[in-house]
């Protein structure tokens, strides 16, 4: 078989075979990444994309850097998986430190999972716990508060916390009922939002809910300052604060999902440090290992820790697992991962390659059809809209997102949109020269495809 054959029958066996994530196969065309380098991809055919949105907001040194292609090495040679289930490895143990030193004070415990969705299960299930074993049980905290068009993962209980309909409704059946919010969105404001303090407006509406039910919320969760699937919605300055500061005057816990937030994604290595919020439990994934090997990662208070504690036959374990929970190999990649933030400043360059994306950036606020840019460290978001004077939105099924995104591959830049929002998170290792090329890129495909 040659080598044309063999890529026409490996085009069919992902068209035919593979069910991909959030696509729909009826329309799928195979696009085959072989291999990549820094902040590029590179397909079957030998053409090269800029990966604009860190392959799903995960990657963060580069792709295929030797110091964790090392590390995952290094660590094959001496054991590729131990089970968390009363047993351990070195690896793991030593990420586990490494975390808590990196992380809000309070938080000293670490619960390993494979993936985003199941660290979320882990902390609504630690929180559910608590509450029952606690010093003083309240087995009536079952409830969750959670924002609005929050997303968390697609798994029941990730789910049922999560808020975009449009992913999650037909699995309403199936999910658990929440306490829910508005969602924080400092651009399209609510139509009764008289004031000009924002984020007091929003924190008032879920003031209310707690002194409604307050003595059954078991906690709230939140996106920290960027809810991603939303759009990448911004929240108003002070409001993750805000939140902090109900969940201690009703007695509740706070849950941070910083999956997609964390690891320098927002300017700082978790979000909540931002705003000096410390969080009962926080969830790590994503950008954890680098964006290499699956890994997730779900903090906890020594507090909740402790209602953990107690002889076998009270049965107080936190009675979850996952196979691959704290795999060496991924925990190596981990350990690498945190080794470059230091060695090669990651974060002290952040603010300067912030700040030329903003300025790169700031001319398409002009553009008839943005309805806005918004940016967070190297987050960053251009809303298309129909209408600007009114932030009329494009209809959903127009896809002018997807339009836009793939007018861009001709631009050698690989971008994936959320509805009519063109996302662009690159590795945090972008330099100057590659930023321009995925602004341009995201200008031309904007528009190309608001010129209809």
């Amino acid at each position: 078989m040659n080598q044309f054959d063999r890529l026409s029958d490996v085009r069919l066996w992902d068209r035919h075979h593979v069910w991909h994530s959030f696509t729909q196969m009826a329309e799928y065309e195979p696009f085959l990444i072989e291999r990549a380098q820094g902040c590029w991809l590179f397909d079957s055919e030998g053409r090269r994309y800029l990966d604009g949105v860190s392959s799903m907001w995960c990657n963060v040194h580069g792709h295929n850097h030797p110091v964790i292609n090392e590390a995952i090495r290094r660590q094959l040679d001496k054991v590729a998986h131990v089970t968390s289930l009363g047993m351990g490895n070195s690896t793991t143990a030593t990420l586990a430190y490494r975390l808590v030193q990196k992380s809000p004070q309070k938080l000293q415990h670490v619960f390993f999972s494979s993936d985003g969705a199941s660290a979320v299960e882990v902390a609504l299930k630690l929180a559910f716990q608590y509450w029952r074993q606690c010093d003083t049980p309240q087995p009536q905290r079952s409830l969750f508060l959670a924002l609005g068009q929050a997303y968390h993962g697609d798994t029941l209980g990730s789910v049922s916390v999560g808020g975009v309909s449009r992913f999650h409704a037909m699995f309403a059946p199936l999910l658990f009922d929440v306490l829910r919010g508005p969602c924080p969105d400092s651009f399209r404001k609510p139509k009764q939002y008289q004031g000009t303090d924002l984020t007091s407006y929003y924190l008032s509406s879920y003031e209310k809910l707690l002194i409604e039910h307050g003595d059954r919320v078991a906690a709230i969760i939140t996106e920290p300052l960027v809810q991603g699937a939303a759009g990448m919605v911004m929240h108003p300055p002070g409001f993750l604060r805000g939140l902090r500061d109900l969940a201690d005057r009703y007695k509740t816990l706070l849950i941070v999902d910083e999956i997609a937030t964390g690891f320098g994604r927002t300017g700082t290595l978790w979000a909540c440090q931002q705003e000096s919020v410390e969080p009962d439990l926080l969830c790590s994934g994503k950008g954890l290992s680098g964006g290499y090997l699956p890994i997730s990662a779900t903090l906890a208070s020594t507090e909740i820790w402790n209602a953990f504690l107690g002889p076998y036959e009270q049965s107080k374990s936190f009675f979850h697992g996952h196979t691959f929970g704290g795999n060496p190999l991924a925990a190596a990649a981990a350990l690498a991962t945190l080794d470059l933030f230091e060695s090669e400043n990651t974060l002290q360059q952040i603010p300067q390659k912030a700040a030329k994306l903003a300025e790169l950036l700031a001319p398409l606020r002009d553009h008839p059809h943005v309805g806005d840019v918004r940016q967070r460290g190297l987050i960053a978001a251009v809303e298309l809209v129909r209408d600007k004077s009114t932030l009329q939105p494009y209809p959903w099924e127009q896809r002018r997102g997807v339009l836009a995104c793939q007018r861009a591959l001709r631009e050698e830049v690989w971008m994936r949109p959320l509805g009519n929002v063109i996302i662009l998170m690159p590795p945090l290792v972008i330099d100057d020269a590659e930023m321009e090329q995925l602004v341009h890129a995201a200008k031309v495909g904007i528009d190309a495809a608001t010129q209809a």
